[in-house]
């Protein structure tokens, strides 16, 4: 029989984060998994896929804590079998085109097109085209799997509506406390009862498509805004259901961003880890005092969590896609923001949110 175990903290000092150091997959590396994907015997569920972990990695196969991101590959005239899962998952186009079905809806997915898979819908991928139809997939499931309640099934039955039971009056009103959610104290404590716990409000998740060309054309506008604009060049690829979160999933935000030349950005820091793949252009990144250069293609663990960072572009404009799992974070109340070295850091969705930290001109 197991037993728990007493840990003696008495007096113990808060520690400080072992940092991850950033890292660069370089293009030529991506290529050449590519390469050895599409050789390999087309695999009995379709699946040609890599995860991309970083080597510090102790604990799951993330390239961040809990940020896993793979690498997948669908020869012409292939298809995945339908899967599901309870993680949730951003899907990045950076090869050929193809084709995603996603809890019954189809999205025709063409290069630096992004979707979202929302947990348990089914879904699958098909490549009819002539090129090799290559994403990046970007998961919370590290996290769950840490948790040990990542769910995971191949050719799920088809999504059904789940029908309640059908119940008497009588049986209806023995399921319902009398007292219902109320007021404990002044300071605004709640007491909540049983059936309301487990039937909290419900928000519909859906699949949604961003395709790059129609992001594009709008991302573009902000470069026209010239020296007297100090804010990012971006826009977060928005799911409403997310709410306040601000996310494209639940635990990860997507940005398109594009960088005119020669923009410095003023070091910062966060707790939120970010991913970088750099689709045009290319600059350098600053990590906890360490220089990182990058270029067209690479993909870049750019922000490990609460590590000092800044990002420079070099002479042509820069676009990349960005993913953090900052949603998660604020929903935790985890969130540790520090926009500039010189102020104090703030619990960002709980204190007011703060200004770019690029100086103007």
């Amino acid at each position: 029989m197991s037993t728990a175990q007493f840990l003696d903290q008495s007096g113990q000092r808060p520690k400080s984060a072992a940092l991850w150091p950033a890292v660069v997959i370089p293009k030529e590396a991506i290529d050449a998994e590519i390469e050895r994907l599409a050789a390999v015997p087309r695999p009995a569920n379709g699946r040609r896929r890599a995860l991309i972990v970083h080597p510090a990695n102790r604990h799951s196969n993330g390239l961040a804590p809990g940020i896993e991101v793979a690498l997948e590959v669908l020869l012409p005239g292939e298809r995945t079998r339908p899967y599901r899962q309870n993680s949730t998952q951003v899907n990045f186009a950076i090869g050929g085109k193809g084709h995603t079905v996603i809890g019954g809806r189809h999205f025709e997915m063409k290069l630096y097109d992004v979707c979202n898979t929302p947990s348990m819908q089914n879904y699958w991928h098909g490549n009819d085209g002539k090129e090799r139809f290559v994403r990046l997939t970007y998961s919370n499931a590290p996290l769950l799997e840490m948790l040990n309640v990542h769910y995971a099934e191949e050719n799920p039955p088809a999504a059904k509506p789940v029908k309640r039971a059908e119940m008497s009056e009588e049986d209806k009103e023995r399921r319902k406390s009398p007292f219902g959610t109320f007021r404990l104290n002044r300071e605004g404590a709640h007491l909540m009862p049983y059936e309301t716990l487990i039937n909290p409000p419900t928000v519909e998740s859906k699949a949604l498509h961003w395709p790059w060309q129609e992001v594009k054309a709008h991302l573009d506008k902000l470069e026209a805004l010239g020296k007297d604009y100090i804010g990012r060049r971006l826009y977060l690829l928005f799911n409403p259901a997310t709410g306040r979160t601000n996310g494209t999933t639940p635990s990860f935000f997507a940005t398109m961003t594009i960088r005119p030349p020669k923009i410095v950005d003023r070091p910062h820091r966060h707790s939120s880890a970010a991913i970088n793949y750099y689709f045009h252009g290319s600059g350098r990144s600053t990590v906890e005092g360490e220089v990182h250069e990058w270029k067209a293609g690479d993909l870049m663990l750019s922000a490990p969590g609460w590590a000092v960072h800044n990002h420079a572009s070099k002479d042509d404009y820069v676009y990349e896609l960005t993913v953090q799992d900052q949603p998660l974070h604020i929903a935790m109340e985890s969130l540790l923001w520090q926009e500039s070295l010189k102020l104090p850091l703030a619990v960002l969705g709980q204190e007011e949110g703060l200004g770019t930290n690029r100086a103007a001109g």
